[in-house]
Parts: structure tokens; sequence; C-alpha cells
């Protein structure tokens, strides 16, 4: 008989998606994602935490939004906000109609499920238009971090260790174009990041992206849509 006792991860592990202290956030991409919405669209936030960013479209946009979170502390601090959310998973077959939103949004999640392919093609199904955020797993920091650590590298896990973060499968931009071509159909509208009004800073990431953009923004389009 196997009597190991198995600790229950604390509140500081980047798997349990617990929202209970963090009702409400402004990340640097928000106002970038929200520029590329139209007024009054329909718009799916797909794995959407607390539903800041939801509720910040239906506020400045006046968007019809739908959002779906996978964490009963996201789901419920959404509802708090008025917002429509399902709880379920992203990456499966969506319970929604062929072109059903204008919008799909996905916002530095795609990382965190387990096929980040069948979120991308349910994506381009139900919406003309995609918009997804990512960190760059081949950001400089992380590439100096694994040269001279030898170890997995942490910046872009947001400081969390290799065992207790959500992040389950790290890809770079090119990994991410790689993606869009074997899943096919869907075509690059802009490529965006949060600029940091630092002339070199920014002058780096839009020459050479896949090694300054820490967190990229993709505008998608189903093509001959």
């Amino acid at each position: 008989m196997n009597n190991h006792k198995i600790d229950i991860p604390g509140k500081d592990d980047n798997r349990q998606y617990d929202y209970s202290q963090n009702q409400s956030q402004n990340r640097a991409e928000y106002d970038y994602i929200i520029q590329l919405v139209s007024s009054g669209s329909r718009v799916i936030d797909l794995g959407c935490g607390n539903g800041s960013l939801l509720k910040k479209l239906v506020e400045e946009k006046n968007v019809i939004a739908q959002g779906i979170e996978i964490s009963v502390s996201g789901v419920e601090a959404c509802r708090n906000k008025g917002l429509d959310v399902l709880q379920t998973r992203i990456d499966e077959k969506l319970p929604f109609k062929n072109f059903e939103f204008d919008f799909s949004i996905c916002n530095v999640t795609m990382q965190m499920v387990m096929y980040p392919e069948v979120l991308l093609k349910e994506m381009k199904r139900i919406s003309r238009y995609q918009i997804i955020s990512f960190p760059n797993f081949a950001f400089y920091k992380n590439r100096i971090d694994l040269l001279f650590n030898g170890r997995m590298p942490r910046p872009m896990l947001f400081d969390y260790k290799w065992y207790n973060t959500g992040h389950i499968h790290q890809f770079s931009i090119s990994d991410f174009y790689e993606l869009l071509n074997d899943v096919g159909g869907i075509k690059v509208e802009q490529l965006l990041w949060a600029k940091t009004n630092n002339t070199i800073k920014d002058y780096l990431s839009r020459t050479f992206p896949d090694l300054f953009m820490a967190i990229p923004i993709l505008f998608l389009s189903k093509k001959d849509a």
C-alpha cells in the first residue's frame, strides 16, 4: 500500500488559475487589442480569466461579449462584472455556429492549453477575425538565461519554475507562424506589440520580432473572408 502524501499546490502555483485575489487587472496589451476590435461587434474572449479585457471591450467598444473560462474563480469574477461566461475548456469543439462572432480573442492563454492547434481551428471556424497574443519563448532574455544558466528559462515564465507553471507549450513567433501554416486558411493582417516609447527598443521589436517582442499580438483573418 502506498501511503505517500501528495501536497496540494499553494496559491503561488501558476497552474491553479485562482482569480479570487485578482478580480481585475489592466495589462499593457489590452489597449492594442481593443484598437483592433470594431465597435458594436460580436466578440468572444477564449480563456478570459477574470474578465478585465472583456469588460473594457464592452465599456469602450460596446461589443456583444461572450467569454469562456475554465477556472471557477475566473467565471465568478466575470459574472460579478455582469459578463456572459461559460465554464469549459477552449481547446475542444466549441458550442457555437460557424462565424457566430466577428472577433475571437485569445490573450496570453494559448501556451496553457493542451491542444493549441484545435483552439486555433475553432477560432477560425467561429469568427472572421482572430486576435492572439502569447509570451514569446524566443525572447532574448530567455535565450540569455538558457545560455548562461543551462536551465528552463524563467523570464517568460514570469519567474515561476518549470514545474509549477501553467505554460505547457512554450513557443516563439516563428513557431506560431508554423502552426498557422499547418492549420491553413488564415492570414496575418498585423503583428503588434505593446510599445515602450523607447525608440531603440521599439525599433528592435519591429525589426527583429522573434528576438525582441516579449508579448506579440497577432491580428489574423480567415482567408477569403
